[in-house]
């Protein structure tokens, strides 16, 4: 997840109903978070994940984008490896990244790549994903020829925790501890993989109105999960009176970037 924000300003005035309904209504396809501009922000991480996907594709002769959502931070590489594809598994999500991709040349393939790849041993040089819901490591390692890479942007632990914890209460140390970096370093390494790069970063992200948080917890289901405005009317009215008195709701978002190669 990316949210900007840059342009617009935050309708903080407007009354909670008129908010919800905006939120409501607003489509959640794609990996798109464009709605939440002039209303929410989160800083970027320092590493510039789409430089370093233009760098390495300008470079692969085939390369895998796991779980590209509606396939637009792939459709933002300016050269894409000679032979492309990409994996999504949310059907809404495969028609968008199909009509954004296959212009381009890239093979747009329904599966669940946070469980297994559809490809055969040895087939690509590059493996990328952004913000993937969960590793295959096994099956990343299978694909990769020797030589090949992985490289992936990753929510990590606790993100955003301030936001879940205002509607669900306090979480336990292992609801707050999962994603952890080390982790997915021991996996990779586990699965055959050499970790040549592991970062991550704190950011800061702001809600400015009551309407861009049901917006992103309708697109990243995960946060506070079963969320329907319903459930949680009370604790949106709550927040809406609180951003409206005392100003945006802050929070801290965790990211880290790994990248690993095969190297047999």
């Amino acid at each position: 997840m990316a949210i900007d924000g840059r342009a617009g300003a935050a309708p903080r005035e407007a009354g909670f109903d008129d908010l919800v309904t905006q939120a409501a209504a607003a489509p959640v396809q794609g990996w798109d978070f464009s709605w939440l501009e002039g209303r929410a922000s989160e800083q970027r991480p320092s590493w510039g994940y789409a430089r370093l996907l233009g760098q390495r594709m300008a470079q692969a002769d085939t390369a895998l984008d796991v779980q590209t959502g509606g396939g637009e931070v792939l459709a933002s590489v300016p050269r894409l490896a000679r032979r492309t594809a990409a994996v999504e598994s949310w059907p809404p999500n495969i028609a968008r990244a199909a009509a954004l991709l296959r212009p381009r040349g890239v093979a747009v393939v329904a599966a669940d790549g946070d469980r297994g790849l559809p490809f055969a041993d040895a087939t690509f040089d590059l493996v990328v994903s952004r913000h993937p819901v969960a590793t295959c490591w096994p099956d990343i390692a299978r694909v990769l020829r020797p030589g090949g890479s992985y490289l992936s942007q990753q929510v990590g632990p606790a993100s955003v925790a301030e936001l879940t914890e205002f509607f669900l209460g306090p979480q336990p140390a292992r609801v707050r501890h999962r994603r952890d970096p080390a982790a997915a370093r021991a996996a990779a390494r586990a699965s055959g993989l050499d970790v040549v790069d592991l970062r991550a970063e704190t950011l800061h992200t702001e809600f400015r109105d009551v309407g861009a948080v049901i917006y992103f917890l309708r697109m990243v289901i995960w946060i506070v999960p079963g969320f329907t405005v319903d459930r949680y009317r009370e604790r949106l009215v709550d927040l809406h009176r609180q951003i409206r008195d005392i100003g945006p709701f802050t929070a801290r978002a965790t990211r880290f970037l790994i990248e690993a190669r095969r190297t047999r």
